[in-house]
């Protein structure tokens, strides 16, 4: 595969990735963030870079870890420590065994402060080896502010993010299916495994049913850190993502910041599906080259009139080798905002290319020529 070595600038109108984020007004959070899904750029935010505790949002960090790491299947034991873990609990006893499944939406729904801590020694061998788990993802990520202690979100020095790192984390988690279903769940009826004791779980997220279109994401307090949401809508073809860190009047800020985010910034096309990208060589077929068109369409929330420039770097073959199917499979081109990649869509051949037969070596010769003033010419 050829990456291009530079990013090649093509102008479009679009929208403005958020130089200069709107500070709203009348908001109670000391940091908060809103985030576009889609490229991760910054809408609005205030003091979002700012390092503060996050109580059981951190829990987005411990669901997510968990779905990628273990079977949904795997049947975990309840430890004397985790039954013995304080704040909001599934009162689990020890002994007692659950799924990952279920422990997630335990974790995630009625925030178990237990679950976490039997998720945290079934997979890391104990909470300290979990946390560094949750930190090694952090640092993937690019939560470079962002450090964890536990598996929970109780109070611990050093355990703290900021608006920024947790509208990051949980943008990757909404990436993840089985985590977007879990945040999104109002209810559900989970099981203990060797005694059939049944859990009802309800979701502390009441802005699942307040707030238009919602779909998670998680809750949080303790004294120290204040008030802790995490929220998400999906509305108009995108999803935004609402961070709000020592916020007394949570519920009413998502609800004024997301409702902003919807009217202010409207779905804009900066890649179509089959829309024309580049032409590729082919070696060996009945025609010399094969365009190459976007898979799908990319879209990216936009305030009216914007205009900025963005870069496409390319991945891919060379030369494609004869024969090229219909719609074939052909490498993917990345969307550039200055140094920042905002979303990447796959190519595609525009029409399948039969190999030719019986060439000769003359012919094969002009085929090679030909192929390269094509790759020089782009």
């Amino acid at each position: 595969m050829n990456k291009l070595s530079a990013i090649l600038t093509a102008f479009f109108i679009f929208i403005g990735i958020g130089l200069f984020p709107y500070h709203a007004q009348g908001i109670s959070a000391s940091s908060y963030c809103v985030l576009d899904s889609v490229s991760g750029r910054v809408l609005y935010e205030h003091n979002a870079h700012e390092r503060r505790g996050m109580a059981s949002t951190t829990k987005i960090m411990t669901a997510l870890v968990a779905l990628e790491t273990a079977n949904p299947a795997d049947v975990a034991t309840v430890s004397y420590r985790a039954s013995r873990t304080e704040g909001s609990s599934l009162y689990l006893k020890q002994g007692e065994q659950m799924t990952i499944e279920d422990l997630v939406y335990g974790l995630m729904l009625n925030s178990g402060n237990d679950a976490a801590i039997v998720l945290a020694e079934h997979i890391g061998g104990s909470v300290e080896g979990f946390a560094q788990m949750m930190n090694d993802k952090a640092r993937e990520i690019g939560a470079h502010d962002t450090a964890f202690k536990n598996p929970n979100g109780l109070d611990e020095e050093g355990h703290y993010t900021t608006a920024y790192d947790l509208a990051l984390i949980t943008r990757h988690a909404l990436k993840n299916t089985a985590f977007a279903t879990i945040a999104a769940t109002k209810s559900r009826k989970i099981t203990v495994v060797n005694d059939s004791r049944v859990i009802y779980l309800s979701n502390h997220n009441k802005l699942l049913s307040q707030l238009q279109d919602c779909d998670g994401v998680k809750t949080g307090y303790t004294k120290k850190t204040g008030r802790c949401l995490v929220s998400s809508v999906t509305r108009d073809g995108w999803q935004g993502i609402c961070v709000t860190l020592n916020a007394s009047d949570d519920w009413n800020d998502h609800t004024a910041l997301l409702n902003r985010a919807f009217d202010d910034y409207k779905p804009r096309k900066i890649l179509q599906a089959r829309q024309f990208i580049r032409t590729a060589a082919v070696a060996g077929g009945e025609e010399g080259s094969v365009r190459l068109l976007a898979k799908d369409d990319f879209l990216i929330p936009a305030k009216p009139g914007e205009v900025f420039d963005f870069g496409l770097v390319y991945h891919t073959p060379d030369t494609i080798s004869a024969p090229v199917g219909f719609e074939q499979a052909a490498g993917s081109v990345d969307i550039y905002y200055g140094s920042l990649c905002i979303g990447s869509v796959a190519l595609m051949s525009e029409n399948a290319v039969l190999r030719r037969e019986n060439t000769g070596y003359m012919d094969y010769f002009k085929q090679i020529i030909k192929n390269w003033l094509m790759l020089a010419h782009n």
